[in-house]
């Protein structure tokens, strides 16, 4: 008696691959059938067939359904981390000029849109994960937003003058406004620009954060 797999012949075999490009291949399909259909309606044989590769193939690269998925969200978060160190870099930098921070809220804001509008619906494998039942699982999916919400606490805590447990609270305010405000837009839009919806949110937190800058703090042309 034959399997269906049998009679259905053998797997289609893709292009051979320098073992980088593969993983990357990989990683793109998986990136793409996570996010629209969620981890648990992922089998490693779908992601097989759409890279037509048998599965030793893939488990040679990822031993396992989660560390794949795994693999994918670091990729995902090392991509925003990216963006929010650069848009909180002018402030480290320094010196600030008056107006420039605004400028760098928008940026902040700026960096999850952009990655929603690069990323699209695999921005809720960071958001949104369905793999949320084991601690290590969920710590590891959430790490981007702890370590952008931190790098965020770490220049409100010297721009405002609060301690550390305000500042992160700060922190933990801004990323939330700015990631439920990009996802509702990717999600929802009327065709409202990006730019629309950074200048929206910008004006919200900032008006908020000025009134919290320490009075002393040091601008260039103060």
């Amino acid at each position: 008696m034959t399997s269906a797999q049998d009679s259905a012949g053998p797997r289609a075999r893709g292009p051979r691959m320098a073992r980088a490009e593969r993983r990357s291949q990989l990683l793109a399909i998986a990136l793409d059938l996570f996010a629209t259909e969620g981890f648990h309606h992922v089998s490693m044989d779908d992601i097989a067939d759409r890279a037509e590769v048998s599965k030793p193939v893939l488990y040679r690269h990822f031993p396992s359904k989660l560390d794949l998925y795994l693999a994918v969200v670091d990729e995902q978060g090392t991509a925003l981390l990216a963006a929010v160190e650069q848009a909180v870099a002018p402030i480290e930098a320094g010196p600030v000029g008056r107006g420039e921070g605004r400028a760098v809220v928008a940026a902040v804001v700026a960096a999850y849109v952009e990655f929603v509008q690069v990323a699209g619906e695999s921005s809720t494998l960071l958001f949104e994960s369905d793999v949320t039942h084991d601690s290590q699982v969920r710590g590891r999916v959430e790490h981007a937003s702890a370590e952008a919400t931190r790098r965020i606490a770490d220049v409100l805590a010297a721009v405002t003058g609060r301690d550390r447990a305000d500042a992160d609270v700060l922190a933990a305010a801004l990323v939330a406004t700015a990631q439920g405000a990009a996802t509702y837009w990717l999600r929802h839009g009327d065709g409202g620009s990006a730019q629309r919806v950074v200048d929206l949110v910008s004006d919200l937190q900032w008006r908020g954060l000025a009134g919290l800058v320490r009075p002393d703090y040091p601008y260039e042309d103060a």
